[in-house]
C-alpha cells in the first residue's frame, strides 16, 4: 500500500513538471504572438500613403535572399527591382488571400495591404495558413500582417481592419499599382471591380468553391472588367459561397498561387497568361482548362465607351445581397409561415404528432442531425423524385395515424440556417391537396444552428 502512494506521488511530480513545462511554452507563444503584432499599426480607415521609393540597385542581403529568382531570364534583377517598387492590395485575407499574400511577400513586393474586416475563427484554419489557434479572435488582417513580418521584414505591410465600402473603396485603390479580389461574395466582387475601372488600376481576381476554382485578370491592357462578362448579378438564392457549399482548403490555396503568379509577372512588366482568359480547375480530375473571353465591351455600364457608372454605388443593393462571406440570410416566407428553435422545442417536449424533414444534402446530414429527423434533400423535392416523394408521403401517413386530427397534418422543415428550409416550404405547399395529402407546412428560423447556439450547447456547429 506504502509502495502504491510512493509510485503515485512520483506519477504526480512528473505530471507537474510537464504541466509546469506546457505552461512556459504557452507563455512564450502569447509573447512572441503579443510582439510579433504591437509593432504593426492597424489601419481603421483610409490614410495616405507615402509613395514608394525606387531601387536603383540591390544589397548583398537582398541578391542573397531573392538569388533563385533573379537568375529566372524572365525576371532577373530589373524584374525585382520593378517589384520592390510596386504596392498590391489584398481584398480579404482568407483561402485565397494567405498564400497569394505569402508569396508575395516572400518575392520581395514592396508593399502590401491586407484588407479584411473580420476575426480569425477555428473553421478558417484549414485553409487560411496565415492564421493559427493561437490567433483566434484577433483581426485577420492584423494576424495575416503579423506572420508575413516574420517572413520578410523588408517589406512595407499595411493591415486594413474594416470592410471595403463604396466610400472608402476608391480612395483605398488609388494607392496601390495593382489589385487582388481575394473575397467571396458577389457585392464585394462588383464594387472592387468599378473602384479599379474608375481608378485605371489592374484587378486580379480568383474565386474557390468545394473542388474547384477560377481566376482571371482584369481592366488590364484593354481587356474587360467584371462587368463586362457579368452585365447583371445573380439572383442571391442562387449564389453559394464557401460558408454555405464549403471548399476543400487546397483548392484556393492553389488558386491563390495562380493570382500570385499573375500579379508577379504583371509587377515585373511581364504579359499575364489571363488577361482575356478565364482559368478553370477541377480539383477531381486534377485538370485544368482555359475559356477564352469575349473583349471589352462597348457597351459596359463602367468601362464602355458611354459608362453610366461614374461613381461607385450602393452594391448590396445592386446586387441584393450582403456584402459578407458569411452564410446568406433569406426572407422567402411571411412570418406566420415560421417558428422559432424554442417554439419547436416546446412541440418536442408536448409530444405534439408532427414531421421534422431536414432538406440538408447528405454529406452534411452525415455531421449531425436532430433523431426524430427524415432527410429528404431540396434538391430531390425541387426534381420531384418519385421515390423521396413516395417516403414522404409514407413518413406522413406513418406520423398522421398517431392523431385524430382532422386538420392538416403539421410538418416542420429545418436545415442547417433557415434558407433552404424556406424553399423547401413553398414547394410543400405548392404539393399540398395534389401529390401529397392536406398538410401545414412552416419552417424553424435559424435551422439547425439556432438549435445548437439556443436550445442545445452540445449540438455541433459547422
Amino acid at each position: 500500500m506504502e509502495q502504491d502512494i510512493v509510485s503515485l506521488k512520483e506519477q504526480l511530480l512528473v505530471k507537474e513538471n510537464e504541466i509546469g513545462i506546457l505552461k512556459d511554452k504557452l507563455e512564450r507563444l502569447l509573447k512572441d504572438s503579443q510582439c510579433s503584432t504591437e509593432a504593426i499599426d492597424v489601419q481603421e480607415t483610409v490614410t495616405q500613403l507615402t509613395p514608394l521609393q525606387e531601387k536603383p540597385f540591390l544589397s548583398n542581403e537582398e541578391i542573397m535572399r531573392y538569388s533563385r529568382q533573379l537568375l529566372v531570364p524572365q525576371f532577373g534583377v530589373k524584374g525585382q527591382q520593378q517589384l520592390c517598387r510596386t504596392s498590391v492590395l489584398v481584398v480579404g485575407c482568407g483561402g485565397l488571400g494567405c498564400p497569394l499574400a505569402q508569396y508575395l511577400a516572400a518575392a520581395g513586393v514592396g508593399r502590401l495591404g491586407l484588407l479584411d474586416y473580420d476575426e480569425v475563427e477555428l473553421g478558417n484554419l484549414h485553409r487560411q495558413v496565415l492564421h493559427g489557434e493561437d490567433r483566434k479572435g484577433m483581426p485577420k488582417a492584423l494576424s495575416a500582417a503579423a506572420s508575413l513580418k516574420r517572413l520578410n521584414s523588408a517589406v512595407d505591410y499595411v493591415p486594413y481592419h474594416m470592410q471595403l465600402t463604396p466610400e472608402n473603396a476608391l480612395q483605398l485603390v488609388q494607392q496601390y499599382d495593382i489589385i487582388a479580389d481575394c473575397s467571396d461574395n458577389v457585392p464585394t466582387r462588383y464594387l472592387v471591380n468599378d473602384a479599379c475601372v474608375l481608378a485605371g488600376k489592374p484587378l486580379v481576381s480568383a474565386s474557390a468553391l468545394r473542388m474547384e476554382g477560377q481566376l482571371t485578370v482584369y481592366n488590364y491592357c484593354g481587356g474587360p472588367c467584371y462587368r463586362c462578362l457579368y452585365p447583371v448579378p445573380p439572383p442571391p438564392e442562387t449564389v453559394t459561397n464557401c460558408s454555405d457549399g464549403g471548399v476543400l482548403g487546397v483548392v484556393p490555396g492553389i488558386m491563390g498561387c495562380f493570382q500570385a503568379l499573375e500579379i508577379l509577372k504583371i509587377a515585373s512588366g511581364q504579359e499575364p497568361g489571363y488577361r482575356q482568359q478565364l482559368l478553370m480547375f477541377d480539383a477531381q480530375e486534377a485538370r485544368f482548362r482555359t475559356i477564352k473571353l469575349r473583349p471589352r465591351q462597348a457597351g459596359c455600364s463602367v468601362c464602355g465607351e458611354n459608362p453610366s457608372v461614374r461613381a461607385l454605388q450602393d452594391y448590396e443593393k445592386f446586387c441584393g445581397s450582403a456584402a459578407t462571406d458569411k452564410c446568406r440570410r433569406l426572407c422567402l416566407l411571411d412570418q406566420e409561415q415560421r417558428i422559432s428553435v424554442q417554439e419547436y422545442k416546446e412541440i418536442l417536449e408536448e409530444h405534439v404528432p408532427h414531421l421534422l424533414l431536414d432538406v440538408r444534402p447528405p454529406v452534411e446530414v452525415d455531421i449531425c442531425h436532430l433523431p426524430v429527423s427524415i432527410n429528404i434533400p431540396l434538391a430531390s423535392l425541387e426534381d420531384k423524385k418519385a421515390p423521396h416523394l413516395q417516403l414522404l408521403k409514407e413518413k406522413i401517413e406513418e406520423s398522421r395515424q398517431k392523431t385524430d386530427r382532422k386538420s392538416d397534418f403539421p410538418v416542420y422543415v429545418i436545415c442547417k440556417l433557415g434558407n433552404d428550409s424556406q424553399k423547401a416550404v413553398q414547394i410543400l405547399q405548392e404539393m399540398s391537396g395534389v401529390e401529397l395529402e392536406h398538410i401545414a407546412v412552416k419552417d424553424i428560423r435559424g435551422g439547425l444552428m439556432a438549435w445548437a447556439q439556443k436550445i442545445d450547447l452540445s449540438f455541433p456547429q459547422y
